[in-house]
Order: C-alpha cells, then structure tokens, then sequence
C-alpha cells in the first residue's frame, strides 16, 4: 500500500500527518520524520504504539521536538494514537482497502 497523509486535531490547531503502511504496522512521519509507529492491538478493538526499538526505520530520521520553530511540539500519546487510528481506518474504508 501507497504512503497517504492525515490531519488531525492537535488541541487548537490541525496536523497533517503521512502514514507509511508496513505489513505490521503503520509509521506515523511529521515533518517526513518519524513520530513514532502505531497498530491494532491483538484483539484489534485498540490502537497501541509500537515500541521505536522495533520500527524499521530505514533512512527516515525520527522526528526531535524543536521548540525554537513555528511546528507544534507533536508526541504520540494514548488520545492522538486512538485518533490517528480512527483516520487510518477512515481512509482506508473511503479508499476500497
């Protein structure tokens, strides 16, 4: 499957995320760095992180908060994982996947 972008609400502002679809999980890139990595739980009722140690992260660089800089201080947390799941599954239902 083909990398596709999101936005979400990130408290008053809105943050357009692009998603890089693997076999396992889903990479979560901000600024075309790594956030982190997300996926259906085993039951597959919950989103949960996948721990960076084992995200394949290739030559994408992770993502550093910069606070000097006009971007928002973006972190994945347990709300902005279930929210980026939420549009994940949205996407994929509106695109026939």
């Amino acid at each position: 499957m083909e990398p596709f972008n999101i936005k979400i609400g990130f408290g008053k502002n809105e943050v357009a995320l692009k998603i890089l679809p693997t076999t396992e999980y889903y990479i979560v890139l901000y600024y075309d760095c790594i956030v982190g990595a997300i996926k259906l739980d085993e039951d597959g009722d919950s989103w949960e992180q996948v721990p960076d140690e084992n995200i394949a992260k290739g030559h994408i660089p992770l993502y550093e908060p910069n606070l000097n800089s006009d971007r928002l201080d973006f972190v994945l947390c347990e709300h902005t994982i279930n929210y980026i799941g939420e549009e994940i599954i949205a996407f994929l239902k509106e695109n026939g996947h």
